[in-house]
């Protein structure tokens, strides 16, 4: 059986775990990956990974790759997805494509032109646990929904000096749960009014970001919901979501180191939220990674489009603009 050869580009968090999901799979072969870091490299070496390179014209134009995934900071997503559509390679790239709008629809058009497969990682998508809320939504188990509720609080914040660059919590962490109100009922949305503090760190104020949120959006169809983010919650990861309908509710709760309770006269003691995303959704990763591999194989679409990053990164702007402006703004303002 002939393998994908796919290269890694960026070997940080996300890039280790794509690179080790990657590595189990019978019909994907991994040529070659690149990062600057000597630590990275090494860390391929150890998997057995034999060509490592630091730049990414080297990895790109050395290999007769099939694939790519792009795990490299922020800021070089745009030139190396270009590059490598240019070159014919299929394409996974973490999000965002780029913080700016026309910077995106730039680099799509780029990749329409060369007709190659464009992937972006929302990886919640594949979390089996969110699957089961929207395939009892699309059964019509609720009935039709009225309220999408949607809780994500990271267990501490990230370094200053990747807010800096990241921009902000409404493109590094909200992002991703734009991206679920869209998917999870399968709707635009319309309308943003953002509400959102520095209540945990003052650094973070000094940096031009929040570290607290509350969201409210309206959909298309006037369907409503309501995101709350925090950077720090004391007790863990916090993940969870619920769709209220004319039928009823589903949700999806926290996925707990364990499943133990201990009852006694003083309560219910159980375990804490799973402590970060890694592990919370590490299956996720495999589902997805593989998913893209199975598109480039059986020549499918890609689950996870551009346009669809293209729609949360626009989301994410009009919340930046509604907090500014402390206003409603409707999602068309942001062109």
């Amino acid at each position: 059986m002939k393998k994908l050869k796919i290269g890694v580009a960026g070997l940080g968090r996300i890039g280790k775990i794509h690179l080790n999901n990657l590595l189990q799979l019978s019909n994907v072969e991994v040529i070659g990956v690149m990062d600057p870091s000597t630590e990275a490299v090494e860390y391929a070496k150890l998997k057995g990974v034999e060509n490592t390179y630091t730049k990414f014209n080297e990895l790109v134009t050395n290999n007769q790759l099939d694939a790519i995934v792009i795990c490299t900071p922020t800021n070089t997503h745009a030139n190396y997805v270009e590059a490598s559509a240019k070159l014919g390679i299929q394409i996974f790239c973490e999000k965002p494509l780029d913080l700016n709008m026309q910077r995106v629809k730039d680099v799509l058009k780029v990749v329409d032109k060369s007709k190659v497969k464009l992937m972006i990682g929302f990886n919640r998508r594949f979390d089996n646990e969110y699957r089961k809320v929207k395939t009892s939504i699309n059964n019509g188990k609720i009935g039709n929904p009225y309220i999408v509720k949607i809780t994500s609080r990271d267990p501490s914040p990230p370094p200053l000096e990747y807010i800096k660059n990241s921009g902000g919590l409404f493109l590094d962490m909200t992002i991703h749960d734009f991206d679920m109100a869209r998917f999870i009922v399968d709707k635009e949305i319309d309308e943003i009014y953002v509400k959102g503090e520095a209540l945990i760190d003052q650094e973070i104020q000094k940096v031009g970001d929040i570290d607290t949120a509350v969201v409210l959006m309206k959909y298309v169809d006037s369907t409503l919901a309501v995101i709350d983010n925090s950077r720090k919650a004391a007790y863990g990861y916090d993940q969870r979501i619920e769709v209220f309908g004319s039928k009823g509710m589903v949700q999806a709760n926290n996925i707990k180191v364990d499943n133990s309770k201990l009852y006694n006269q003083n309560g219910i003691i159980s375990s804490l939220p799973m402590d970060f995303f890694l592990e919370r959704y590490m299956e996720a990763y495999k589902i997805e990674i593989q998913d893209f591999v199975d598109s480039v194989i059986n020549n499918r679409g890609v689950s996870v489009t551009g346009i669809d990053g293209l729609k949360s990164l626009q989301i994410g702007l009009a919340a930046k603009k509604s907090l500014l402006e402390n206003r409603p703004v409707k999602i068309i303002e942001i062109k």
